[in-house]
């Protein structure tokens, strides 16, 4: 097996067991090795640390398996760990009644570059480094074994996997795919679209988000901007809101949602509006309309996918959260979300807190919002809290 020697002082990370081993740590890898290879990593005296996955075309060169360095990486490992990823959500008291649910979540389940969604009978998958694609076939046999599913759909398109040096995939993996794959969610039915839909074919993260924003919207003017294929709009329409008005750039999208609602006779249509707009350019149309709301819902794409793009990000937050902070009626409450792994919570928060004091409010966070428990985060691996959102009422 190759060896990675890391350089003087770059164990430390190994040691607080972060899985990451960046271009920098390392001194030299002693023998060959193809990426998604398993390399034994050392620290600078030669001590054994961890077995990782090599990846030569990323600045993470190598992402552990494990931090014993005498564990074998191997088709039953991969299988035992991928077993042991779904029976922690199986033994969940929520997330085991859940027709949508996330059964591996990267590094945080010990399966680095591994994402696997069921939705149903559907699993789908998204494989974005080198390790993960060289145990592709491990990893899907065990999400067959483990769950008892009737296909698994492969949504390795991402752009992360050209980081990685690998081309984009999406494919049926294994068994047949149903004609038509909804799934329920805290009472509401969905349409899922695992070939062409957003990631894996719908935002899981937000499932716990979206049945908050049910409870808040009695009685209430909604607005949900970036509102995909609905998913806020339908849990505020089935909390009882008295008008929801729903933006989105892209019909297809918006077409998915009318759908979604026709599938749920059980909420009132004529309370809602789908509108197709660019969100910035509707929210100052509604500011000069003079529109008023009780609660709004600003959930935008990745503004910043690195901390590189962040002071852009950061102006774009700012006007979106300035805008929507102007909408609202006294009383009323700003949801808004970063998904962007550039922008920190504390960051997030005083973008935020700049918004509100140039719109001229005075807000408070009620609630602070974050991806459901089916998207745990390692104690090591802080980066994996990508999504975050403040509930603020002015």
């Amino acid at each position: 097996m190759s060896e990675l020697i890391l350089k003087p002082g770059k164990e430390r990370s190994v040691f607080r067991r972060h899985p990451w081993i960046f271009a920098g740590s390392v001194e030299r890898l002693e023998g060959r090795a193809r990426p998604g290879d398993t390399v034994l990593v050392k620290d600078a005296d030669g001590r054994p640390l961890a077995r990782a996955a090599w990846s030569p075309n990323s600045q993470i060169r190598a992402r552990v398996w494990s931090f014993d360095p005498e564990q074998s990486i191997d088709h039953a490992f991969i299988k035992r760990t991928v077993a042991a990823s779904v029976a922690r959500r199986q033994s969940h008291p929520v997330l085991s009644q859940q027709d949508g649910v996330r059964l591996i979540h990267g590094e945080s389940d010990g399966l680095p570059g591994v994402i696997a969604d069921r939705y149903g009978p559907v699993v789908v998958i998204q494989l974005t480094s080198a390790g993960a694609d060289k145990w592709r076939d491990a990893i899907i046999a065990g999400l067959v074994q483990a769950t008892g599913c009737v296909a698994v759909y492969e949504r390795s398109d991402s752009d992360v996997r050209k980081l990685e040096g690998l081309e984009p995939l999406s494919q049926l993996a294994w068994g047949e795919l149903p004609a038509d794959l909804t799934i329920v969610e805290n009472g509401v039915r969905m349409v899922v679209d695992v070939v062409g839909g957003h990631k894996t074919g719908f935002y899981l993260d937000q499932r716990d988000n979206r049945l908050l924003t049910g409870q808040l919207s009695r009685d209430r003017d909604v607005l949900n901007c970036f509102c995909y294929t609905g998913g806020f709009s339908l849990q505020a329409l089935a909390g009882g809101a008295r008008s929801v008005i729903s933006i989105d750039s892209s019909g297809p999208a918006l077409a998915t949602a009318a759908r979604n609602l026709a599938l749920n006779p059980q909420l009132d249509a004529s309370r809602a509006e789908w509108r197709e707009d660019d969100v910035f350019q509707a929210l100052r149309s509604l500011k000069a309309e003079g529109r008023r709301f009780d609660l709004i819902v600003l959930d935008p794409p990745k503004f910043a996918p690195s901390a590189a793009h962040a002071d852009r990000a950061a102006r774009a937050y700012k006007d979106i959260n300035l805008l929507g902070f102007r909408l609202l009626n006294p009383g009323g409450i700003l949801m808004t979300y970063s998904c962007s792994g550039g922008i920190g919570l504390e960051l997030f928060q005083k973008i935020v807190a700049g918004a509100a004091a140039d719109a001229g409010v005075e807000a408070r966070i009620i609630h602070r919002l974050s991806a459901a428990a089916d998207h745990p985060i390692g104690l090591g691996v802080p980066e994996g809290e990508y999504l975050k959102g403040l509930a603020c009422q002015i």
